[in-house]
């Protein structure tokens, strides 16, 4: 099969592919074709194909399963506090005590910040004696970084 066919299966399946589809407004879709008019050297004609491809490209993107996780990893590690917790982790295991010590942040706050890091899937608790130490689970961590970089590659940083 030659690269062109493959290239039109593609597109025809990213067409074809099942979307969550945003009702708009007939006001805010001419607003936004009058917009594109300015923007863009096409016809009328054209505009309106083009408008269409352009939500339906939005509604590809947004509906990405990896866009959702980053975005629930982001608003999770959008803190300083839980950025600081998770760095101290990943250097070594601690307990909530070490952790408030360290932090100098009341023990119900500490453990506030690590159950949305463990609901996250970002750490884990460990059972050691009395205390629950707390670990990164590195695996989770090395997929956030892997999912940023395939969507987000570096190479296409600079087109942002």
């Amino acid at each position: 099969m030659n690269k062109y066919i493959l290239i039109q299966i593609f597109t025809i399946y990213i067409k074809n592919y099942p979307i969550k589809k945003f009702k708009m407004k007939s006001e805010r879709k001419n607003e936004i074709i009058n917009s594109l008019k300015m923007c863009v050297d096409l016809k009328n004609d054209d505009l309106e194909v083009y408008f269409n491809d352009l939500r339906q490209d939005g509604s590809y993107i947004t509906s990405s399963e990896n866009i959702k996780e980053m975005a629930n990893l982001f608003s999770v590690l959008g803190n300083d506090l839980r950025l600081s917790i998770l760095k101290i982790l990943n250097q070594k295991d601690r307990c909530v005590c070490e952790l408030e010590a360290m932090l100098d942040k009341s023990q119900p706050s500490i453990s506030h910040h690590l159950k949305l890091l463990e609901k996250a899937g970002l750490i884990r608790g460990v059972k050691k004696g009395y205390f629950t130490h707390y670990e990164p689970i590195k695996s989770k961590l090395e997929r956030f970084f892997r999912l940023i970089n395939k969507e987000f590659p570096p190479n296409n940083i600079d087109k942002f």
